[in-house]
């Protein structure tokens, strides 16, 4: 509390020559000069009283302003966000790439209609497949006529080491005996004698040869073998990449739920897919939820940011069934925002918010109302600020 002394001198000066023992003027009108210092002074206590009142009655108005502020917020403050529902469990459904083939477009000729439920392993869609099955037939063709080659040349292996068998026996039979007659050189002439030699040599000779050519050609057969072999399980991994690839051309449902048809640029329209249409391989073109459990994924901007929290209590809206009112609860809240669209400054915050129940209107990319339940929030918040408050009165 401050008041300026030197507003109120003048007026203590003015009484004091007053009051003083000065000798009374004679009868007649107050000069000027003094009656105007006095009415200057007047004026200026009486605006600095009214300052200091105005000034003290101002910062009385702001305390009790903030604590009515923070203690009586509106429990029932709502703010409402807008996003699009989806499903909590849901997989989505590409057009198969080809392994070893540069395949343009794909041709739809089944396609499972949208919202219908399906079960794990249900056929979704079927591309044309002929090329493929037309691969897999000639290699598997191929791979039959490979086989029979294998098991022929095996067979001829079979009898040619039997028949070199057979020789190779003989000639080690004509060997023991060639040795057996040699024996006989002290009792036959000198002719008969030298007969059993070359004999013994001959069949000697005979055998190692036979011994030789016997491993050699195991060895040639053998490699024939192996040749024909490389050849049909080459031809076989043909026949089996096709397979496969006839196989991707069918896609069947990864888990239990209801077929979304995702709306696509096709033949220069945007549309849902068709049977007839031809899609790119890797395009995804259809989603398989499961309704059961579903949220809906808003933007708050960076103003509403601060006043969103985890387990807040929320009610959906969807804007296609004006009459259902979902239950739901802020389930994540994104820490770091993205920039915005026209300005880097402007961030959006990503809130995931759980819908409690279900219904079967209730599908994914359904634009929906969120409407936050503040009051919980707030409430707490007030609390805090008056505790604040409270401590720092103390």
């Amino acid at each position: 509390m401050h008041i300026a002394p030197a507003e109120v001198t003048p007026e203590s000066d003015s009484l004091s020559y007053q009051s003083g023992p000065q000798s009374v003027p004679p009868a007649g009108p107050e000069p000027r000069p003094r009656r105007l210092g006095v009415w200057i002074a007047a004026a200026v206590l009486i605006a600095a009283f009214i300052g200091l009142a105005l000034l003290s009655v101002r910062t009385r108005t702001t305390q009790v302003a903030n604590v009515t502020t923070v203690g009586a917020v509106n429990p029932e403050q709502v703010l409402r966000l807008k996003g699009t529902t989806e499903a909590l469990q849901a997989r989505a459904i590409l057009a198969p790439r080809l392994s070893g083939q540069a395949v343009p477009t794909l041709t739809i000729i089944r396609l499972t209609p949208g919202g219908t439920r399906v079960k794990q392993g249900d056929l979704l869609v079927e591309f044309d497949r002929q090329a493929q099955m037309r691969d897999y037939f000639d290699k598997q063709a191929d791979y039959q006529k490979l086989v029979d080659q294998v098991a022929g040349e095996q067979a001829k292996e079979n009898a040619a080491r039997a028949k070199d068998e057979t020789e190779l026996k003989t000639a080690e039979d004509n060997l023991q005996k060639a040795k057996l007659e040699i024996q006989k050189a002290e009792i036959v002439s000198r002719i008969d004698a030298e007969k059993n030699q070359e004999n013994l040599d001959e069949a000697q000779a005979t055998y190692d040869q036979l011994r030789e050519t016997f491993d050699l050609k195991r060895k040639a057969a053998q490699a024939a073998i192996h040749i024909l072999e490389i050849q049909r399980d080459r031809t076989k991994q043909t026949m089996l990449h096709a397979q496969t690839n006839s196989d991707l051309l069918q896609v069947h449902s990864p888990l239990d739920g209801v077929v979304v048809l995702n709306t696509i640029w096709k033949q220069g329209t945007m549309g849902e897919v068709q049977e007839g249409d031809q899609v790119r391989p890797g395009q995804p073109f259809m989603q398989v939820v499961n309704p059961a459990t579903m949220q809906v994924r808003v933007l708050a901007n960076q103003q509403d940011f601060p006043a969103l929290q985890v387990g807040q209590t929320a009610k959906v809206r969807l804007d296609a069934y004006p009459e259902m009112v979902f239950s739901a609860k802020l389930d994540q809240i994104a820490p770091v925002g993205a920039a915005g669209d026209f300005s880097n400054k402007l961030r959006s915050f990503v809130v995931i918010v759980a819908i409690e129940g279900n219904d079967p209107k209730l599908m994914p990319d359904l634009s929906a109302a969120v409407d936050v339940d503040l009051g919980k929030a707030a409430s707490t918040n007030a609390s805090e600020t008056s505790s604040a408050h409270a401590g720092s009165g103390t």
